[in-house]
């Protein structure tokens, strides 16, 4: 049988390789599949594959390299970059570095510096079919936009209840999961936008069933666990440009503070406060003289269990509402309500965003104060109407909980107040980064943070400011340019230029 390749359902289908087939196994995961009578891994592979058969088997990786599987990803496409704004030395940085890498790996650049525009701008360098996968519907709309206005191209939309793919093309991270079988060897160039959302099990397999050669990730925030760090480098490449938030304040964005307020609880708050406490202490003691290595998230499991103890359930789910008991508490002081209307006050006439920690606390601001309060489950029209209203001033308060934590593009805004959330240090500093672009006034942005006192709120919000944003520490931007980097991340290149074809920046212009 003569060696031959093609694509099917996000895998990469090779037969006639039999004789080299024991040396792809490890590397590529390649697995034989006797109903199909062919060796296949995932389609994430093919480049470096090809490398490796060209390596072995001189005279096959030709006939791959001309076959219709790998012409759709390096066919050029008709782009218009005269619209394109001058970039900041920055930006240009960090498009050298992500060129230098083997057109593979993420850059980490500060909420409002301009990532977007880094991404288009190598879009409309190496002019190659390109899919953006984004974590909300709202941003495919906003890269759709970006697009048609700096590109001047209509885009194809993948999500939301539309299907319609184009040479460029924006979808969802779960429409990229689902669709990714019957369109992954019809890109060249991915670009994932808040790549850490990348990192999931489910969600990862937009990655590895497409062909693309060329692997863009572009966050503010990447993982710090060590595993989704490795998965992330593993689909997309290793962090190439990094810029920390204190370097660009000042110059790239708004210089900022951070204001801290404790609030008390009353009298009655505290109480039921202390006996929730008292609840759950009790419980988990209880269950620790049992079993020592009883951990609290056993008390879920023991509360659905009805059958094997049903006593024991009841006081499980006793405790658990008690917890949520406690934790509403928290986050719904009365005292933080009356400090939320005296800076309200303090900054009428100016735009402000509200994060809460719950859709419950978002609602209550809304109705309290008779603000607009945005949501996840909000529809379309009702987002868009709210959002354009806030950049009107027609609203001048907006309200939300999770969903303008990331990738959002807000008007100039220099007020938020934080009124609870997450104790991770990526939401901090995406909630952070919503204020700090640099408009043209060069007004100073406040980020007030409102907690409750002598509750567990403030070890949430202590775990929170550990992130370099808010402890101000001075960094510079670096771009890791080692030889061993770029020998080992090279098969873009590889398949651009080592194999005989024109490199994909030959042809545009440097932006």
């Amino acid at each position: 049988m003569l060696p031959c390749i093609d694509f099917h359902q996000g895998t990469l289908r090779l037969r006639g390789l039999d004789a080299i087939a024991e040396a792809l196994i490890q590397p590529y995961a390649m697995t034989y599949d006797p109903r199909q009578e062919c060796w296949q891994c995932d389609a994430m592979h093919a480049l470096p594959l090809l490398r490796q058969i060209e390596e072995m088997l001189p005279g096959a990786a030709q006939e791959f390299r001309d076959s219709q599987l790998f012409t759709q990803i390096r066919t050029r496409i008709a782009v218009n970059s005269d619209r394109l704004p001058r970039l900041r030395p920055d930006q240009i940085d960090a498009i050298e570095a992500f060129d230098s890498h083997g057109r593979r790996g993420s850059v980490v650049m500060p909420t409002g510096t301009g990532k977007t525009l880094v991404a288009i701008s190598l879009l409309a360098r190496y002019r190659l079919s390109t899919l953006i996968v984004v974590p909300v519907r709202d941003l495919m709309y906003q890269w759709h936009s970006k697009i048609l206005e700096l590109l001047g191209v209509d885009a194809g939309l993948i999500g939301d209840g539309v299907h319609r793919v184009s040479a460029i093309s924006v979808t969802t991270y779960e429409s990229a999961a689902i669709h990714m079988p019957r369109i992954g060897h019809r890109f060249g160039l991915l670009i994932f936008d808040e790549v850490h959302h990348l990192a999931g099990p489910w969600r990862s397999d937009a990655a590895r069933m497409a062909l693309a050669p060329l692997r863009l990730g572009l966050t503010a925030t990447l993982p710090t666990d060590p595993q989704r760090l490795e998965t992330l480098q593993h689909l997309v490449g290793p962090t190439v440009y990094r810029q920390a938030i204190e370097q660009a304040t000042g110059t790239t964005l708004a210089k900022y503070t951070i204001q801290r307020i404790a609030v008390k609880m009353d009298a009655q708050e505290e109480l039921a406060y202390r006996q929730y406490g008292q609840t759950i202490q009790q419980f988990v003691r209880e269950r620790r003289e049992q079993n020592i290595a009883f951990q609290w998230d056993d008390t879920y499991k023991l509360a659905a269990d009805t059958t094997s103890d049903p006593n024991l359930a009841r006081q499980a789910a006793e405790t658990l509402r008690a917890f949520r008991a406690k934790r509403k508490i928290e986050e719904q002081a009365n005292a933080k309500f009356r400090v939320l209307e005296d800076l309200f006050r303090l900054h009428v006439g100016e735009p402000v965003l509200v994060f809460t920690g719950s859709n419950v606390m978002a609602r209550q601001i809304s109705l309290r104060f008779l603000i607009p309060c945005l949501l996840s489950h909000c529809a379309k029209r009702e987002r868009q109407d709210l959002l354009r209203g806030f950049a009107e001033h027609r609203y001048p308060v907006l309200v939300a909980n999770r969903v303008l934590d990331e990738g959002v593009d807000l008007p100039e805004v220099k007020i938020a107040i934080v009124l609870g959330g997450l104790a991770s240090t990526r939401q901090a500093t995406q909630r952070l980064g919503r204020v700090l672009r640099r408009g043209a006034s060069g007004q100073r942005a406040t980020l007030y943070e409102i907690v409750t006192d002598d509750s567990n709120e403030v070890q949430r919000s202590r775990k929170r400011r550990r992130t370099a944003a808010y402890q101000l520490k001075n960094a510079r931007p670096t771009a890791n340019r080692s030889t061993a980097d770029r020998t080992a991340e090279t098969p873009a290149l590889f398949f651009f230029e080592d194999a005989g074809f024109d490199s994909p920046g030959g042809e545009s212009s440097d932006p």
